[in-house]
């Protein structure tokens, strides 16, 4: 590995390197275009970045390695564990160097406390819904559930730089197999009626002081350029994952 005068890894091939041994992710070549989309058009140069239920820290640990100077990553330790994900992001940070670089806070989002500083890139990464899972699947029937997701959603504002970005990547409740009574192949466990359109969250965001919001459907990540062109839009993704990538900018 190539490192600094301080032991840390420079080189993006070496956290993919990491990665791929901790078994993270799948292939190098999936999550090098994967994180091509996932951060298009998102300056990480020298940012500060908060991974709101970032898991084990595939995307904090990548982030890091595309230029950011600062990640946190929020991941709430289940009750009675000492493992799982925190251990895993705990080698991680030791294989690469970046313990002060990347820091883990075992917490809930609304027990997170940055103290001073703000950031640049928020990133929810497959987690809005379970900010608070209850008022998400009630979103839709309740004023009260919607309130509680702009109280939180205005928190994550006051943590961010004026124009900062907000990336939240989420599947939609709308897909055909759930639909239909069946389960969807691709993604047997996922609970659709927890998930919420990436308009209701746009909406939503924008009360809260988030403007420009840009949708983008996932594509199916394993066909790399050709899935792009094939299935990146609303009506294939209907009948894949459903899932969706939306970024909005702070005010």
């Amino acid at each position: 590995m190539n490192a600094d005068a301080a032991g840390a890894v420079r080189s993006m091939d070496d956290v993919f390197d990491v990665l791929i041994a901790e078994k993270l992710y799948s292939s190098r070549k999936r999550l090098a275009f994967y994180l091509d989309a996932l951060f298009d058009g998102v300056d990480l140069d020298a940012a500060a970045v908060l991974d709101i239920g970032g898991g084990s820290g595939v995307f904090s640990f990548s982030a890091a390695a595309r230029g950011a100077s600062k990640v946190v990553c929020v991941e709430p330790e289940s009750e009675g564990s000492t493992g799982g994900p925190h251990r895993q992001f705990q080698r991680v940070a030791a294989r690469l160097g970046w313990g002060g670089r990347v820091t883990l806070e075992p917490k809930t989002f609304q027990e997170f406390d940055p103290g001073p500083g703000r950031f640049d890139v928020v990133l929810l990464h497959d987690s809005i819904n379970h900010l608070d899972e209850p008022a998400s699947i009630g979103l839709l029937d309740s004023e009260a559930n919607r309130e509680i997701y702009r109280v939180l959603f205005r928190k994550i504002a006051t943590l961010m730089s004026p124009g900062g970005t907000l990336i939240a990547c989420d599947c939609s409740r709308k897909n055909f197999f759930p639909m239909v009574g069946l389960k969807n192949p691709l993604m047997p466990m996922i609970e659709w009626h927890t998930h919420q359109e990436p308009q209701t969250w746009a909406s939503l965001l924008a009360d809260a002081g988030f403007r420009d919001p840009a949708i983008r459907w996932s594509s199916f990540n394993r066909l790399y350029a050709l899935g792009k062109a094939l299935t990146a839009n609303r009506a294939v993704a209907f009948f894949l994952q459903s899932h969706f990538r939306l970024v909005m900018r702070r005010a």
